[in-house]
């Protein structure tokens, strides 16, 4: 009976060990997994800070409370609003700074309510009229005079408001894409292009679906050797879709640190950091409808060279964005209008 006994305590020591064991086992993943979520959170506690130490960093007031097309201010956090992507050719090299030409002009729409936005390709060298100076020059100019020229300038070709503007030279280009590891895009065709210093031929890219780094995705954003000002704005609207897409990958997630450091030497803007964090959600929706525009037109030669712009075209680009930020009396125009391609 006591050799019963002893067994018997035997095997209920043993199945406390063996539960101890596994509770220590327990233990131990708990930590591990506490100190994963721990160090996960502290790097985005980091990454937030360092976002809006780089939002303060970049502000840059465009001189306006609030666009001559607006009834009121917007607030991105509940209505729609537009922001202006314009990229400069600008470097420590040609020292032109902050008064450089335009050499991209994008110009985004946000509609809150389906998580959509829209995007057009201004062509740099459309012939426009200029509100600060009285006449008509290219596009591309109006940035010699500063940002509000510029904003100025589009309002007036587009006739909606720009509430918004982003402005990055090449450096903060060609950082950002590097800082993402790259991006993938579809080269069109093969070409040789000057590289982020002016040096000739410096990039080669083959024709096809490949991976670019920094200097050959602003190779291919600049390139209109072989086609038009007009193929280059589509080639920048998909470009800029590509590097939205690495953004919001989740192995992009380490790199967002040096992507904001790039960022912040190379960028201003007039959007606070608040209103960042409003336009965070479009990037977070799984299903994010960009769509590109682009317009058409035709060489104007007078004392140099212009792009005429296609007034149909400019017309049908007008009611659709105009549509997509729900302007009032604009349901209307487009009833006899179709997508510009």
């Amino acid at each position: 009976m006591n050799q019963i006994n002893k067994e018997s305590k035997s095997r209920i020591i043993v199945k406390k060990k063996k539960k101890s064991k596994k509770k220590r086992i327990f233990i131990y993943i708990l930590i591990f997994l506490l100190l994963v979520i721990g160090g996960i959170t502290a790097y985005v506690v980091s990454l937030w800070n360092k976002a809006e130490d780089v939002a303060n960093e970049s502000y840059e007031s465009d001189g306006r409370e609030k666009s001559d097309y607006r009834d009121t201010i917007v607030d991105p956090a509940k209505d729609h609003v537009s922001i202006l992507f314009v990229g400069i050719d600008s470097s420590e090299k040609r020292n032109n700074g902050t008064h450089a030409l335009s050499d991209a002009l994008i110009l985004a729409t946000l509609n809150i309510d389906d998580k959509s936005v829209k995007m057009l390709s201004i062509p740099r060298d459309s012939y426009v009229y200029m509100p600060d100076t009285d006449e008509y020059d290219k596009i591309t100019h109006a940035h010699g005079r500063g940002i509000k020229a510029t904003i100025e300038t589009v309002e007036n070709l587009l006739e909606v408001p720009v509430d918004y503007y982003v402005r990055l030279n090449f450096n903060a280009f060609v950082d950002v894409v590097d800082s993402l590891g790259g991006i993938t895009v579809d080269v069109p065709y093969e070409f040789s292009e000057q590289d982020s210093n002016d040096s000739k031929n410096a990039i080669h890219l083959e024709a096809g679906i490949q991976e670019l780094n920094g200097e050959e995705a602003l190779a291919l954003a600049r390139t209109r050797k072989l086609d038009n000002d007009i193929e280059r704005g589509k080639r920048q609207q998909e470009i800029m879709k590509a590097i939205a897409k690495k953004v919001a990958s989740v192995d992009s997630l380490l790199k967002l640190d040096e992507s904001m450091e790039a960022v912040g030497k190379n960028m201003s803007t007039n959007l606070t950091f608040s209103e960042m964090q409003s336009l965070v959600k479009y990037g977070l929706s799984s299903e994010l409808d960009i769509e590109t525009l682009n317009l058409s037109g035709t060489d104007l030669w007078t004392n140099r060279y212009y792009l005429q712009l296609n007034e149909e075209d400019l017309l049908n680009a007008k009611a659709i964005l105009k549509n997509h930020l729900e302007l009032e009396g604009t349901s209307d125009n487009l009833e006899n209008t179709t997508e510009v391609q």
